[in-house]
């Protein structure tokens, strides 16, 4: 997970950016602005649409963030429950990015920016997330992108609140702009609290 994170991060603070990459449909609630209020903006991550985002997206471009997940995955189940139910994590991530759901192993062809996404057997998944994890197929796989969908970076794995914390403060708040992941992560010091009744024992399905 580490050696794909800093691969990962390099890649950005070169400057790199990959191809504008549109997403699968994923749940239907709209997002807050920072002007706008929501009554449930600090309880549920509002998780939105292709549509939604790409609709938004035109009028307030924003940093995206995509969970792409399994129905069998124990470890995304994991992560429903204790990380994207936290309310630090509400509070940030729908101030500063969209978020959408990806189901990795969807069978529907999907069309996206003229670009035709379908099931494929011998990956067991969609060709959007075989293309957005470069074929390393493990689940759950945090995806960040920059505003427009720019330059999307993959972090696989389980991430708990600590560690969510450090992803998205490193790129909701630019800091891979001005400072290098290794200083980031030495001096990180967690401000979040853990969810404590959530089991964080590997759960069944993995």
């Amino acid at each position: 997970m580490k050696r794909v994170l800093l691969l990962a991060l390099s890649t950005l603070l070169i400057g790199s950016s990959a191809s504008v990459t549109a997403f699968a449909q994923a749940g239907k609630k709209k997002p807050t602005t920072k002007k706008t209020a929501n009554s449930k903006s600090n309880t549920e991550i509002n998780w939105l649409s292709l549509d939604e985002i790409q609709e938004r997206m035109a009028k307030e471009p924003r940093k995206v963030y995509m969970d792409v997940y399994t129905d069998w995955c124990g470890w995304c189940k994991k992560m429903d429950v204790g990380t994207f139910t936290n309310p630090d994590v509400v509070r940030y991530m729908n101030a500063n990015f969209y978020a959408f759901k990806f189901n990795a192993e969807r069978q529907d062809t999907i069309t996206l920016l003229g670009k035709k996404y379908y099931y494929k057997p011998e990956y067991k998944a969609n060709t959007l997330a075989v293309e957005l994890l470069k074929g390393q197929m493990g689940y759950p796989t945090s995806v960040f992108f920059l505003e427009n969908f720019q330059s999307p970076n993959p972090i696989s794995g389980y991430h708990g609140v600590k560690e969510m914390e450090m992803f998205l403060t490193y790129f909701g708040d630019n800091t891979f702009k001005h400072k290098a992941w290794d200083a980031f992560q030495k001096d990180f010091k967690p401000t979040w609290k853990e969810v404590s009744s959530v089991d964080m024992s590997a759960p069944a399905g993995h």
